[in-house]
């Protein structure tokens, strides 16, 4: 990450935690109000993104193990379109024997 998109993201986070603050303040709710509000927002919006990070987690859907999943399947794919008709035969046999003793 270059140091221009850390100072994005933190311009990005300050405003998302000010700009309900002043919203507030416009609607006419009293300072300390407005900040006990605009930061609890924030707050459960952080929450919110960590639960999302953690289900992504847990059911393995992150970029990386998809990525993973991804190139085993091509691998796969690409060995499968490699054989021979003797060889994909071979293999329908064996998968057709295996199918039957289950």
């Amino acid at each position: 990450m270059r140091r221009i998109d850390v100072i994005g993201i933190a311009i990005g986070l300050f405003a998302v935690g000010v700009i309900p603050y002043f919203l507030l303040r416009a609607a006419g709710i009293n300072t300390l109000n407005a900040g006990v509000w605009s930061q609890l927002l924030f707050l459960g919006g952080l929450l919110g993104w960590l639960l999302t990070y953690f289900f992504r987690v847990v059911t393995k859907g992150m970029t990386y193990n998809q990525q993973v999943k991804d190139y085993e399947d091509a691998v796969l794919q690409k060995r499968f379109e490699e054989l021979t008709p003797e060889e994909l035969a071979k293999l329908q046999a064996e998968i057709e024997q295996e199918k039957k003793s289950d």
